[in-house]
Order: C-alpha cells, then structure tokens, then sequence
C-alpha cells in the first residue's frame, strides 16, 4: 500500500510539472505553480526559508520521499528504471556508496556556484536538467545548444537509470548528497527483522538504490529514496517502515571519522552557500522577422524584476520556465559559459511588452521577482542605442519604425541641418528597454538601433 500511495503521488506530481512547462497560455500557473517553488535548489536560491525547512523536515521524518515523489527527476529515472526491470528481474546488488565521489561533485558544485559559474554547475541540479528537457519538448526552438546539453542529458540518465537505477541521484545530484545525509536520522525508515529473514536476498537484487546490505541486514539509509519497493518484494515481511531505536545502525562504508568530516564538508559548503545568497539578496506585436542578426551587447538583458545582472546570475537556475512561459518569446537560453543555459532575452523574434509579467510570476528561485503591471512599466532594464550609419534616414529614406513603436515616447527624430536628413535621438532616461525599436527597425542584418542591458535596472 505505501509503494501504491508513493506511486500515485509521485505520479500527480510529475504530471503538474509537465503541465506548467507545457501551458501556452500560463492559465495553469496559478493553480499549479507552487510545485516548481518547492522543488529544493530552486527554494535555495531564492531563500524560500519555509520549503527548505519543510523539506528538511519531511527528510527527518519519512526520509529521502522528496527524491521519489517530489523531485521530477526522480520520478523520470524511476519510469527508465522500471522499464529495466521489464528486460531482467532482480538486477541489482548492494555496492557501498561512492562516498568520495558524492562529497566531491557536492563541492565542486557549490563552489562553482559561489564564483559566479552557475551555468556549469546547474547541468548537474535536477529541476534545471529537467526543466531543459521538457522546454525543448514542449517549445522546439531548432537545434541549438540548449538542445544538445537536454539530448545528452537525457541519454545519460536514461542509461544510467535504466542500467543501474539511482546510481546518479546518489553519486552526482548535490540535492541528492545533501537530502542522503538528512536521511540517515530520518524517525521512519525501512528496517529489517533479521529473525523473519530467510536470507533470499530478494530485496538487495530489487533495491534500485543498491542500497541494502543482505549480509548485515543493514540499509545505508543516505542512498535510500524511500521508494518502497523492498518491503513489497519481501514475502516474509521481514522488512516494515518503522522507526529505526531498536534497529542496529551499521553502515558498511561509514566509519565515524568519516561521518565527522562528511558532517563538516557539509555545514561548511552550507554556510557557503547562505553567505553567499545573503550577499546576493541584499545586491541592490509579435511578428516574426527573419535573417535578423543580434547585436553583441556589452552587458545582457535580463526580465523586469531580475533587479540586477548579478542577482539574476546568481540564483537562476536555468530551469527554463521562464522561456517555456513567455507569450513572446525574447527569452532564450545564454551560451555564455558563466551563465550557461540561463535565459537572457532577444529581439530578432518579439519584444518584452510592459503590460506583461509572466516571467516573473513563474520563476520559482527569486532570479526574477513578483512584479505588478504598475510596476513594469516604470523599470528600465537597458537603453536605446542607434546605430547612425545603419539607418535608412541617413541613405534619404523615410522611416519612422522606431519612434513610433516605442511606447513610451523615448525616442523621437530630429532633422539634422547639416545633412538635411532626420536622425533618430533616445531619452534615455525615459526608455525601459523593452525592444519595441529594435525588433521592429526594419534594417537587415543588423538594426539601426538596439538595446543595451543595464548592469543594475533603474526606475523610470
């Protein structure tokens, strides 16, 4: 029954993430965007205090559930583990923990997180990873980068899970070490009576956690995910979901000195990591036209609410809702390699209207902040610049696509005595950077005006 309620649920829950990354239209955002806010990084970063601490507490109590039900990752390795299952029965056995290995992908994580190289190390964070997946799924946007790091992504995982089960929730995913070392002092947790066990060892060759030692009767309660699979595989009831006093508490690969430098490791890339989020929180129509080339902008544009550069770099998390969300669609993915896959926005394809906040209504890590339709419009992420010798009024030829579009009046033509012609002026001070003109001048390959992204954004 507890395999069959875990199932259901985790079930429930991957099919509402599918659904937010797959709405067009963000109607389902409201009713269902709280399971993107609880996914763990994603609440971390955004110093969400209340899901982290109630995840943290939900691992104290029933363990790692969070990978198996809550994490959509974790359910998609789940469905390739049990269509391995279909091909060969009783596949695993127990293989102590890469115990070095997991304390080195964690900080290796977290110290590329705290330099600022969030695109590298987000390829590892499970929500970003499937979020890249099901963008790419959902909202085809050729065969780019994006694309590619989602394919191998996928492949891997695939394998891995198909072949050998959780074996990368519990040797790479930083969510995964961090949450394993919560579990071990979980108040309920799968325990085995070594006086019902007939030595089958059926549990340890189902366990896809390859967690469950047969010889000791022991589990390494750090890599189980709570999936529940052993106690329906056990025939002789030897193995209940119970509190663990009575239980002996060995656990192969731990020696208590390692268990003291495990426990350092972690509170020291802990205290990292709030160091580092406190210092970033307190850090001050759509027509498509085509062959249109970018400019190459000193500094990227990033959505109303992102408040700065460094914010936004900061916690994004690469997860790609924002894109799947954006009616439409400037935001795309960087290639930059300090923000890898983290979106940035583009005007070859529309511009970022002010009477829209979508992006930052479903940004679950506070990279981008709620913000009010009032309150759009009176932000400035970047400014007009022109690009004079571009222009079709320096070549004699009348074209007012800029000004006119732009709406709130920031730029305007001015005849220039010496030519005789017009030019275009910006007021920056009165420009919000929504790329109206740019997407709009009708200039080919490269506009005659552009927009340049501000550093820190600005009220108008």
């Amino acid at each position: 029954m507890l395999k069959k309620i875990r199932i259901v649920l985790a079930c429930l829950v991957f099919a509402g993430i599918i659904a937010l990354f797959a709405d067009q239209g963000g109607e389902l955002h409201h009713a269902l965007g709280w399971l993107a806010k609880i996914q763990f990084l994603p609440a971390v970063l955004a110093l969400n205090v209340v899901v982290v601490v109630a995840l943290l507490l939900l691992t104290l109590l029933l363990g790692r559930v969070y990978c198996s039900v809550i994490c959509p990752m974790g359910v998609m390795q789940d469905a390739f583990n049990w269509l391995g299952s279909k091909r060969k029965k009783n596949r695993f056995q127990y293989h102590k923990g890469l115990t070095v290995l997991r304390l080195v992908a964690l900080v290796a994580f977290v110290l590329l997180m705290v330099f600022g190289i969030n695109g590298i190390a987000l390829l590892v964070a499970p929500y970003s990873a499937f979020g890249r997946m099901a963008n790419v799924v959902f909202h085809w946007q050729g065969v780019n980068v994006t694309f590619w790091v989602a394919v191998i992504t996928f492949v891997v995982i695939a394998v891995l899970s198909f072949i050998w089960g959780r074996l990368w929730c519990n040797s790479i995913c930083p969510v995964g070490t961090v949450l394993g070392f919560f579990a071990r002092f979980s108040w309920l947790k799968p325990v085995i009576d070594e006086s019902k066990c007939n030595g089958c060892k059926k549990c340890a060759r189902n366990c896809k956690a390859m967690c469950i030692n047969p010889e000791t009767h022991t589990i390494d309660y750090s890599r189980c995910v709570a999936c529940m699979d052993c106690l329906e595989n056990c025939h002789q009831k030897a193995i209940s979901y119970t509190t663990c006093k009575s239980a002996k508490r060995k656990m192969d690969e731990q020696v208590d000195g390692s268990r003291r430098k495990f426990v350092v490791t972690t509170a020291a890339v802990g205290a990292a990591m709030a160091l580092e989020a406190q210092e970033k929180k307190v850090d001050g129509g759509l027509a498509i036209l085509e062959d249109k080339q970018l400019p190459d902008r000193k500094v990227p544009l990033k959505p109303a609410g992102s408040k700065s550069l460094k914010n936004f770099s900061s916690r994004c998390t690469g997860c790609q809702l924002c894109v799947s969300e954006c009616p439409s669609k400037v935001l795309r993915p960087s290639k930059g390699l300090q923000t890898l896959l983290q979106p940035e926005m583009a005007f070859d394809k529309g511009y970022c209207h002010f009477d829209c906040t979508r992006c930052s209504e479903v940004c679950p890590a506070g990279a981008i902040q709620p913000i009010g339709l009032a309150m759009r419009s009176a932000i400035s992420i970047g400014y007009a610049v022109t690009v004079p010798h571009n222009c079709l009024l320096a070549q004699g030829v009348e074209c007012n696509a800029c000004s006119r579009h732009c709406p709130t009046a920031a730029i305007s033509l001015v005849s220039d005595a010496s030519t005789g012609h017009s030019v275009v002026t910006v007021n920056e001070q009165r420009c919000i950077g929504c790329g109206a003109c740019e997407h709009y001048c009708p200039v080919r390959p490269f506009s005659a005006i552009y927009v340049e992204g501000r550093e820190v954004h600005v009220k108008v």
